[in-house]
């Protein structure tokens, strides 16, 4: 039995302690306050659920809703799936014309072993 994802275990000291704080007399009342909430919450989810299938039409039924679900997020996923794909043969060529102009535009610098000038005066 799990709801909510409680578990049983949990479930049942959690009735314990609402006994004691509630006491017998009370307990009945707020028991058929939480059924009633529940039920609410319930009815409005299914109106949601009605209004949506409504304003869609037959494409609601179409929807992989398992697919949307944020659980399945995983941003590591996401990413390896990013860079393991190959990139579309016009995102490879802007790519790279881009590097192109880029090695153009930038000055060639030469590389030489002698330490980098130092200014006295600047510090």
């Amino acid at each position: 039995m799990n709801f909510l994802g409680l578990s049983l275990d949990k479930l049942l000291p959690i009735a314990l302690l609402a006994i004691v704080v509630l006491g017998p007399a009370k307990l009945p009342l707020y028991a058929a306050k939480l059924r009633d909430g529940i039920r609410a919450v319930r009815n409005y989810a299914k109106g949601a659920k009605e209004k949506m299938r409504d304003e869609m039409g037959p494409e609601f039924d179409d929807v992989d809703w398992k697919r949307l679900d944020p659980r399945q997020y995983d941003p590591r996923r996401i990413v390896r799936d990013a860079l393991t794909d190959d990139p579309a043969p016009a995102a490879a060529t802007a790519v790279a014309a881009s590097a192109a102009t880029a090695q153009q535009v930038r000055p060639k610098i030469s590389r030489t072993d002698a330490p980098a000038p130092f200014d006295t005066e600047s510090t």
